[in-house]
């Protein structure tokens, strides 16, 4: 996920309010998306990913756009710029959906929660002032469109983030997956949701910077909650086949190539609304008579991780995809995969190869998720 791990870091990259707790915390440093983040801690990655499968781990996931819409019938008129269906939200719900271009590309995927006072949408890092200008440039003068740059954005994921935060406000188990509200935890004021990118129960919380530290703290009180970084996050989302953006998903990709379908909002494919958001045509066309590659699910025999790059072969060495995600899985002992195959070659079980080091490896089409998502729909 990280390419550089030097602790040297050059004066450009900026700092969450949490970068004192990290260094306090041994945390080593990388850059990433201009940022200085934590790539692990102490224990390692192994035991960070572990830890959150197991109990709960706490990422500063702070790097993240957190971006603020209002005005007049906005989920209407966002919606025209993105896959999903937003009208359909009620106050405190939450959407995963896909910003697109007029080619059917993923310029971005989003976090969309439907506020009391209009929209509160969560972007990639590396998108987030792309996305932000774009918004505010398609949107025009009447929505008011602002990049929260004062918030921080934590994650609390793991088998024990409810039971901690229970602990601090009951109200906030209460929650179901994909639903959203304003708590407060010790006096501290927080939009919360019940999301993550890890594939096991968990909750993102938005705070303000000059409260992240404190809540940071006294979240790591408890014995069930341990610091992870971006090693651990990566391997986690892999392993629950989320994509990444900029690797499994960009400008050239559309969604039904990337095995999106099902964040296409359902009354665009069953045609039973128009759809107008930028690339429809293409994206409804392909969910109807398919795609030339998708995006599959890769489990290599044997132990060597397949990494980002690595050309796919056929059972008569032709090339027939490349590998877009790549590592070990800890939870399941063994090497894990994302990557883009000719559809012919998609189906569960087909038998693929790839080339490291002039030696053939042989790794088969697998289900997706490789661990069983764990969230919380009561």
């Amino acid at each position: 996920m990280c390419a550089t791990t030097t602790r040297a870091e050059p004066a450009s990259l900026q700092h969450t309010a949490l970068y004192s707790l990290h260094q306090s915390l041994d945390a080593k440093i990388v850059p990433f998306t201009g940022y200085a983040l934590p790539v692990q801690y102490s224990e390692g990655i192994k035991a960070e990913h572990l830890h959150t499968r197991t109990h709960a781990g706490l990422f500063d996931v702070s790097h993240m756009g957190q971006i603020s819409i209002q005005g007049e019938a906005v989920e209407k008129s966002f919606e025209a710029l993105v896959t999903g269906d937003l009208t359909a939200l009620q106050d405190y719900q939450q959407r995963y959906t896909l910003l697109t271009n007029p080619e059917g590309g993923i310029i971005d995927d989003l976090m969309v929660t439907k506020m009391p006072d209009g929209l509160f949408v969560v972007v990639n890092a590396a998108c987030k002032d792309g996305d932000y200008q774009h918004i505010k440039k398609v949107l025009g003068k009447d929505y008011q469109v602002e990049l929260l740059n004062e918030r921080a954005l934590l994650a609390l994921q793991g088998p024990d983030a409810s039971a901690v935060l229970a602990g601090h406000n009951s109200d906030i188990a209460q929650l179901a997956f994909m639903n959203a509200g304003r708590f407060q935890i010790d006096g501290i004021e927080c939009i919360i949701n019940r999301c993550g990118y890890t594939g096991e129960d968990g909750f993102e919380i938005s705070v303000n910077n000059s409260d992240a530290e404190g809540l940071a703290k006294l979240l790591l009180e408890h014995d069930e909650v341990k610091p992870v970084g971006l090693g651990a996050r990566d391997s986690l989302r892999l392993e629950a086949g989320l994509c990444l953006y900029g690797h499994d998903i960009d400008e050239t990709t559309t969604p039904i190539e990337a095995n999106l379908r099902w964040a296409v909002a359902m009354k665009y494919r069953n045609e039973s609304a128009e759809a107008n958001f930028p690339g429809a045509d293409k994206i409804l066309h392909q969910a109807k008579e398919g795609t030339e590659k998708l995006l599959v699910g890769l489990k290599p025999e044997g132990k060597m991780p397949i990494r980002e790059g690595s050309l796919v072969l056929n059972q008569k060495n032709v090339e027939i995809g490349h590998v877009t995600s790549g590592g070990f899985g800890p939870s399941i002992g063994g090497p894990v995969a994302l990557g883009y195959v000719s559809s012919e070659y998609a189906a569960v079980g087909t038998e693929l190869h790839v080339e490291i080091r002039n030696r053939s490896h042989t790794m088969r089409v697998a289900d997706l998720p490789f661990v069983l998502h764990q969230y919380y729909k009561p």
